[in-house]
């Protein structure tokens, strides 16, 4: 597939699903390569796929593999992904850089949303966003997720924002950037490994048919190509207890800073923290969240399809 910009390697089953015009869902690639330890990655990777696949829709796992974005991943390559050492991370930002050395890479919510929207695909599943690091004023530190859902017209069912962030200055920069949010049946906006952040939200969708309304209303106005954000809760009965995270999210922080990690480097250190020391609860929590996620956007999508 072209448009004169970038070549995309779709699999058979979203090739035909997308000609047939069939519900598919975008699923991202570094939950598998960068999120979860091995095997479980590519067991939690094949039973995303089955989720999809149940609710009737098609997934199309994204990663870049020797330079070439694939759009959707036969068991083969999801296998690459997960088990092959070198593997990058890559924001949408390095897509070319990837291209252009034949690298291969996973992709993040910035680079799967790019590829997704370019491949036609409308609905995309993660866990939960990037957004404004805490200490912002002094390290200027954001994801570049929002700058990305800002211009991409793309529908991202998550559970909100990574709850190690500073959660309401994402929310305040999302509305700055112009990005639609809305919870899932909810005023709250979840906190990814919680069900509650602690903030509101403006608007609240009741089912997937209402979702679909939003996007073709957003395709009736036009005007800038924004996304729009399903923010779904985890059920509370899945969820991280809220004072276990408290106390253990301020201990990693604290670690943060006396390790002096900083960058890129600051995301996954205080994650893993988080896993350590909750005994494997919030990779529990995480693993909810994602499930729910994507097979509500199986439901969205299916809906969107319908049209």
């Amino acid at each position: 597939m072209g448009g004169g910009r970038v070549v995309l390697v779709l699999s058979e089953e979203v090739r035909e699903a997308r000609g047939a015009g069939r519900p598919v869902v975008a699923l991202e690639s570094t939950i598998i390569a960068h999120g979860l330890p091995r095997p479980r990655n590519l067991q939690v990777a094949l039973e995303l796929e089955d989720v999809v696949r149940r609710e009737g829709a098609v997934p199309a796992t994204i990663a870049v593999l020797d330079g070439q974005p694939h759009v959707g991943l036969d068991k083969s390559q999801l296998d690459r992904v997960a088990n092959e050492d070198g593997i990058r991370k890559l924001g949408h930002r390095d897509l070319p850089l990837a291209m252009a050395a034949g690298a291969s890479g996973a992709t993040t919510v910035s680079a799967t949303a790019r590829l997704a929207a370019l491949a036609g695909i409308r609905v995309f599943a993660t866990g939960g966003l990037g957004g404004v690091h805490r200490q912002w004023t002094a390290t200027q530190d954001e994801s570049a997720d929002l700058g990305l859902l800002a211009r991409t017209r793309i529908t991202v069912v998550c559970a909100g924002v990574k709850s190690i962030l500073d959660v309401p200055a994402t929310l305040q920069r999302l509305e700055t950037l112009g990005v639609a949010v809305a919870g899932y049946r909810t005023e709250r906006f979840p906190g990814f490994y919680l069900s509650d952040s602690g903030h509101p939200v403006d608007w609240t969708l009741r089912d997937p048919e209402q979702v679909a309304e939003v996007m073709r209303a957003q395709d009736t106005l036009g005007g800038p190509e924004s996304a729009l954000i399903v923010a779904n809760p985890v059920p509370p009965e899945q969820q991280l207890d809220p004072e276990l995270h408290a106390r253990v999210l301020a201990e990693a922080l604290r670690a943060c800073e006396e390790e002096g990690i900083t960058g890129q480097a600051v995301t996954p250190f205080l994650l893993a923290h988080l896993v350590r020391h909750t005994e494997g609860a919030s990779l529990r929590a995480n693993l909810a969240a994602v499930r729910g996620n994507v097979e509500l956007a199986a439901r969205i999508a299916t809906a969107w399809a319908m049209r």
